[in-house]
């Protein structure tokens, strides 16, 4: 992959270093009002509390980002105005809630190098209580917690300062994005809980396309309703719906977001078994523990040898999975030839995102920034 050269033909206002410490300023200054009024209420103050501190535990920021590049596809231009930096930031908060409660459906003790939101919960709670006890209470905790996340980015949003014209702009495309996430989140859960899927939910999966029934096409839907639409194409059509984009740009943006959404997540899916847990945050036992039904497990399958499937299936979904077998599994995998294969994928689908970006009608500095970010999504490492 080769990434474009051209240079923006004008000056952006984005430095994104300066544009996450703006969201994250504005995620800071509106936890501390809500732990304020929690304190005058007598609320438990360790809601506020561990709520901060897995926003600022890390994370790309990449939604408030893409956000601020839609508004600049659109024709914005200059300082990053307030109302829309505080709709940006509501992506982030949403998406904590998407992350509390992806981590208590899928077990995960350990988000961005740190215990999970429900994990830290069950510590503060444990106070003599047995350890199961102490589970479920940090579990039903965190769920509330995620909770208050979806309520909270909904006020922050609300509360932005947006004229009319833009909430009744964006209001439909936050309604699709939440909808389409939920929708995502929900047939991924069902098809890792299932060795095989029912005919209606194959159904649903692939909008009745019966040549997208197999686990590929499967996963590839889940891909693109869990990650592709609401990582990249809902935040950039926000940004560029606040700037006044007309239906030609929302549709050009679409084009470039579909297929560089799926890159984005079938790189996160070889991440997940063969990345770094330094650099992910997370253990690289996760998704085979969990049995996760990616591009590249779906893959694997397929080309594997009856032994090779049949030791595989043996192996994922394993909550006691042990580093020795997880590289059992990931030796078979590779050998399948599925490794290349998803890396083939990420390829055409990054020069696709592409093409259409050059055939946009963008301004080159705001196709500029969106090939930064196509060149970032597929290469990076964590």
């Amino acid at each position: 992959m080769t990434a474009g050269t051209t240079a923006p033909t004008e000056p952006l206002s984005f430095d994104r270093d300066q544009v996450r410490a703006e969201i994250d300023g504005t995620l800071d200054s509106f936890l501390t009002l809500k732990a304020r009024t929690a304190a005058g209420q007598r609320m438990p103050a360790e809601v506020t509390r561990v709520l901060r501190d897995f926003l600022t535990s890390g994370g790309k920021r990449i939604r408030p980002l893409l956000c601020l590049t839609g508004w600049h596809t659109a024709g914005g231009q200059g300082h990053h105005p307030r109302p829309l930096v505080q709709a940006a930031a509501s992506l982030e908060m949403f998406h904590a809630f998407c992350l509390v409660h992806d981590d208590v459906i899928d077990q995960s003790h350990t988000r961005r190098g740190l215990p999970t939101v429900h994990r830290a919960l069950a510590a503060y709670h444990h106070h003599g209580r047995a350890l199961s006890a102490a589970d479920r209470l940090g579990t039903s905790a965190a769920i509330l917690v995620g909770d208050l996340a979806l309520a909270w980015s909904d006020e922050l949003l609300h509360t932005a300062g947006l004229t009319d014209r833009q909430l009744t702009d964006v209001l439909p495309l936050f309604d699709a994005m939440r909808t389409e996430v939920m929708y995502g989140q929900y047939l991924d859960v069902i098809a890792t809980a299932t060795a095989t899927t029912p005919a209606t939910t194959q159904s649903t999966l692939n909008g009745g396309d019966s040549a997208q029934s197999d686990p590929v096409g499967r996963a590839l839907a889940i891909c693109r309703y869990k990650t592709a639409k609401y990582t990249v194409e809902r935040p950039l059509h926000i940004g560029a719906a606040l700037a006044g984009a007309g239906p030609s740009t929302l549709t050009a943006l679409t084009a470039y977001a579909l297929p560089l959404g799926e890159a984005f997540q079938l790189r996160d899916d070889l991440l997940g078994v063969y990345g770094d847990p330094a650099r992910t945050g997370k253990p690289a036992l996760d998704d085979l523990r969990e049995g996760k039904a990616t591009v590249l497990v779906a893959l694997a399958l397929r080309h594997a040898s009856p032994p090779q499937a049949e030791q595989l299936h043996t192996l994922l979904g394993r909550r006691d999975l042990t580093e020795e077998q997880a590289d059992t599994a990931r030796g078979i995998i590779t050998a399948t030839g599925a490794v290349q294969r998803v890396e083939a994928m990420i390829t055409e689908r990054y020069e696709q995102a592409l093409r259409h970006l050059g055939a946009a009608p963008l301004e080159p500095a705001s196709a500029h920034l969106l090939r930064e970010f196509a060149d970032s999504a597929v290469r990076r490492s964590a």
